[in-house]
């Protein structure tokens, strides 16, 4: 039986009535068509069309009739419909069958077949940290007093009722759609919460990330709490991150490519190159792991999250940690700190791929770990010395800009789209007159 065939025989053995065709836009937001499952068969023979000059960041009308094509591996049962409705997540291709250079899945596809070429597979786990708050739309008018988060609760808290069940219900629907979640916990600030993803190979990573979005959102209306990937929704509390810990496995061994017992902090020469190339294109990076305005005010509001390029074993504000070996372990991994969860996954994991992937190839020394973060005065010890991390998405889309190796990750079709879009959300926010500068300047200036 083909993957084809045997997804067509879940899907009637499940009783679906219908099937939701997903995709991903190139600014991440997830997307889709229903079709009734009587129309699988020919869905996965001749694709299924919709008009792509209509999605955001796609509008050329050249390419407006594009087709989804149904991955018949990445089928999922929704138990939050009865009968459940299937989910197969799409590869966008055009008329004529050829693959659509805008399609962010397959741009990850890409860089994940030079690393192969290379010798590698390149394999993910993620934390999500994600802030609930009470929905106001089922509150009466008079309650309503804006973002109240759901609890007030701290790290490694037990949550309340709600957002313990809606955690749970996440959890347990993401291991029915096949993927393995391996925590969730209550994360440092009120209504703040967190769900870690096992190891998967980076395109199943990705569509878990996906697939772990819109089932917050299902659950998150049947509990009547707001689930929001924004990265900081309130000022004075910590922000929430997407926090990458990647695998390199040698394709004819299957052992970890970055351990070495004999190297330096345990780390290979190919794992020191791969961090290397990492630092060396984070500025360039950093408008895919962190693409809104909202974004910088995370990566600049202290805590732990990353400000700087720098790496590190112990330092947790660092922009990549290889954390030391816990006893009898002989798998190392480097862990991306500056995503979050707002980032589109696939064009955030494609252009860190294709980073390491450039460090090995180029042989880049790596520098010494920087464990101490700048002193309250702003002293010149420990990661003082590092250079900054762009500090505005405006900053942010220059230096990816001026980066061909992140560029030639995308593809010239989405970096251009990319860049337009995120060009016109930071002049939209340069010419908005805020409520601060009215109530600060208004009378003084």
């Amino acid at each position: 039986m083909t993957p084809t065939e045997a997804a067509i025989a879940r899907v009637r053995e499940a009783g679906a009535n219908f099937a939701y065709l997903q995709f991903t836009d190139i600014l991440g937001a997830v997307k889709g068509v229903t079709i009734p499952t009587s129309r699988l068969e020919r869905a996965f023979e001749e694709g299924v069309w919709f008009d792509g000059s209509s999605v955001e960041g796609w509008a050329r009308v050249a390419e407006s009739d594009l087709y989804l094509r149904p991955d018949p591996t990445s089928l999922a049962l929704f138990p939050w419909e009865a009968p459940p409705a299937a989910r197969f997540i799409c590869d966008l291709g055009l008329p004529g069958g050829q693959p659509f250079l805008g399609d962010p899945r397959q741009a990850l596809r890409r860089v994940l077949a030079e690393a192969r070429e290379a010798g590698f597979d390149y394999r993910v786990s993620a934390e999500f940290e994600f802030f609930l708050f009470l929905d106001e739309r089922s509150m009466p008018l008079e309650l309503a007093r804006g973002l109240e988060p759901s609890d007030t609760e701290s790290y490694y808290s037990m949550p309340t009722e709600r957002p313990m069940r809606l955690c749970q219900e996440v959890a347990r629907t993401l291991e029915h759609c096949g993927f393995n979640v391996s925590a969730t916990h209550h994360e440092v600030a009120p209504g703040q919460h967190e769900i870690d993803l096992a190891e998967h190979d980076a395109l199943r990573a990705a569509d878990a990330i996906a697939t772990l979005k819109i089932a917050l959102r299902a659950y998150g209306q049947r509990e009547q709490l707001l689930a929001t990937f924004m990265p900081k929704p309130l000022a004075g509390l910590s922000g929430s991150g997407l926090h990458l810990q990647q695998a390199l496995y040698d394709v004819a061994t299957d052992r970890d490519a970055f351990y070495d017992p004999e190297g330096t902090y345990h780390l290979s020469p190919v794992g020191r190159a791969f961090v290397a190339g990492q630092l060396a294109h984070a500025r360039g990076m950093c408008a895919l792991m962190a693409p809104l305005v909202n974004s910088y005010k995370r990566l600049t509001g202290g805590g732990e999250a990353p400000a700087l390029i720098d790496w590190a074993r112990i330092n947790r504000g660092a922009l990549i940690r290889v954390p030391e070996l816990g006893a009898g372990s002989e798998q190392m991994s480097v862990e991306l700190r500056a995503a979050d969860p707002s980032c589109n996954p696939y064009l955030a994991l494609a252009g860190a791929l294709k980073a390491g992937l450039e460090g090995i190839a180029g042989n880049l020394e790596l520098p010494e770990p920087m464990e101490e973060r700048p002193g309250p005065n702003g002293d010149d010890s420990g990661e003082a010395v590092a250079d900054p991390l762009p500090q505005t998405l405006g900053e942010a889309i220059e230096e990816l800009a001026w980066d061909p190796v992140v560029r030639s990750a995308l593809g010239q079709s989405i970096y251009e789209r990319f860049l337009a879009a995120k060009e016109q959300e930071w002049a939209a926010y340069r010419n908005h007159i805020s409520l601060w500068e009215i109530e600060t300047y208004l009378q003084r200036a």
